[in-house]
């Protein structure tokens, strides 16, 4: 027979084992909800401090950019060590670190990158060097430095390094400009040496107004956010994959751009044979708050090549186009003229070209109803 002090020792003994149980549990199965949400899809990496990992809004500009993304039907895996947001952000991962500067970043940056090995990664950085008045003149070298090494970890990746959002302190912010000057110099630098590094210029979204505490954004100020990350994806061929029904473009350039000016001239043997009857235009909108995105698919029904097009629409009022891609657009409102780019100036019989731009609209998020292309109506289907 057990004495009391057996009984009590066997009881304490099987309290310690059930919580360690417990434990083991907790740790085995965690990881399990981060890896449930990778869908296979472009694997993105949001990269920072408090403003990636969104501080006051949970989730911050990746709840919008998700949305933005699922409602172009794009495949994404957003990766990182972090992992949260509210139900409506699709994927929780992150790599957003709140309080961290620049070089507490790049201390970490090649383990996550073996880790998580991202196809794309969204770097908004350098905030928190302001704040702590942390050698502030040095931290353009800092940024060039990380932009290096991330390169060199990942040399195939998509690097998209965006300005720091403005702070509402006037002596904080005049730094940040100071700091946000320096970075197209460094991203041209990079891409000059044939890395894939873009730029955002992500300060000129947002006003202090944006701002619920000085440094963060409110919900609307990280959609703001949110938008300029899918207009800087979008303009990149393959750093979000492609949705459904877009098809690839022939051999793009590698220096062609969504906003660069179109270089296919129509060849002087083939003319234009857009006529009516001959092209087709299927338009889809998808809007949400202030903003939508619409994407634009032209069909050459007719018996000749088109060689060389431009396509005139009329927006709806009070819709003017931000950001477009695989063509150029003139004006930004109104009647609105998209030429083609290098790469898809061509448009054989029964082929279909497709071209898109992001808008913000003060509450009708119609799209055109009449379309022509080279001068001549299209159906609207």
């Amino acid at each position: 027979m057990s004495t009391l002090t057996e009984r009590c020792g066997r009881r304490r003994w099987g309290r310690r084992l059930t919580t360690a149980l417990l434990a083991v549990t907790v740790v085995a199965t965690a990881p399990a909800v981060a890896r449930a949400e990778s869908n296979g899809g472009v694997r993105v990496m949001p990269l920072g401090d408090s403003i990636t990992e969104g501080t006051q809004v949970p989730g911050g500009y990746r709840i919008g950019l998700w949305q933005r993304l699922a409602a172009g039907r794009y495949t994404i895996d957003f990766v990182g060590s972090q992992y949260n947001g509210p139900g409506n952000l699709g994927d929780h991962d992150h790599e957003g670190h709140p309080g961290w500067r620049i070089d507490q970043i790049d201390a970490n940056i090649n383990g996550w990158l073996r880790t998580y090995t991202p196809r794309t990664v969204l770097l908004h950085i350098g905030t928190n060097d302001v704040l702590q008045n942390y050698n502030v003149s040095g931290a353009p070298q800092r940024l060039s430095t990380l932009i290096d090494h991330i390169t060199a970890a990942a040399p195939d990746a998509d690097v998209f390094v965006a300005t720091i959002i403005p702070l509402s302190n006037s002596g904080q912010e005049a730094a940040a400009r100071n700091f946000n000057a320096a970075i197209p110099g460094i991203v041209q630098s990079k891409a000059n040496s044939g890395k894939h590094v873009h730029l955002v210029d992500m300060h000129s979204k947002l006003t202090t107004g944006d701002l619920i505490d000085g440094i963060h954004p409110t919900a609307n100020g990280y959609d703001k956010m949110a938008a300029a990350w899918y207009a800087a994806l979008q303009s990149v061929p393959g750093s979000i994959g492609q949705g459904p029904g877009t098809s690839p473009s022939p051999s793009p350039s590698p220096s062609a751009s969504p906003s660069a000016s179109p270089s296919a001239s129509p060849s002087p043997s083939a003319s234009p044979t857009a006529g009516s009857g001959a092209c087709r235009v299927n338009a889809t909108v998808n809007a949400w708050n202030e903003g939508l995105t619409e994407q634009i698919a032209v069909t050459n029904t007719g018996s000749s090549t088109v060689n060389g097009w431009s396509l005139t629409f009329t927006l709806p009022s009070g819709q003017t186009i931000t950001n477009g891609w695989n063509a150029t657009y003139s004006p930004s409102s109104g009647q609105v003229t998209a030429q083609n780019v290098s790469y898809n100036g061509t448009i054989a019989p029964g082929s279909t070209t497709e071209i898109g731009f992001q808008a913000t609209h003060t509450g009708n998020a119609g799209k055109p109803t009449a379309f022509t292309l080279n001068g001549n109506p299209c159906t609207v289907s």
